[in-house]
Parts: C-alpha cells; sequence; structure tokens
C-alpha cells in the first residue's frame, strides 16, 4: 500500500462558501479541514458537526491512501473500504 499527503484545493466557483481559504491552492487536506471546521463552528457553532467538512463537489484531491489493483480511486481513513495502513 503506497501513501503520499492528501492534498485539497478548493475550486474558484466555490470560494465565495469559503472565506477562509484561498481558492486554486493545493494545502494539506487536514489543514484545511481544520480551518473549515473552526470557521464552521466560529459561525454556527456545533450545528454543522458530523457532515463531512470538505464536500467533494467543492474540493479537488489528491495524495492519500492507495489501495492497490483493485481500484485507481484513493480514499479517507473513515471510508468503509479503507485497506490501510497496515
Amino acid at each position: 500500500m503506497d501513501s503520499t499527503a492528501r492534498q485539497a484545493r478548493l475550486k474558484p466557483e466555490f470560494a465565495g462558501l469559503y472565506p477562509p481559504l484561498t481558492p486554486d491552492v493545493w494545502e494539506p487536506a487536514a489543514e484545511i479541514g481544520a480551518r473549515v471546521l473552526l470557521w464552521q463552528v466560529q459561525q454556527q457553532g456545533t450545528a454543522a458537526l458530523g457532515m463531512r467538512l470538505l464536500d467533494q463537489n467543492h474540493f479537488e484531491f489528491r495524495g492519500g491512501w492507495f489501495r492497490g489493483s483493485e481500484t485507481d480511486l484513493r480514499t479517507r481513513v473513515c471510508d468503509p473500504a479503507f485497506n490501510g495502513p497496515f
């Protein structure tokens, strides 16, 4: 199983939804997620918790754990089909 740091970037057309982020810049997904979480909690309290922070329609992703030859998709650790890191 191969891995690289998971990165994300905000698509420019959704920049207005995420004021604390700079669109179209690759950054570690964990850092972007932390900034979005802090911003959401400051704006909405805990009402937004429990949902994915980085909507796959609003962000592009690269890196992360690679599941191998059965699929070319990458996944998050919390996804049911995650087979790593061991």
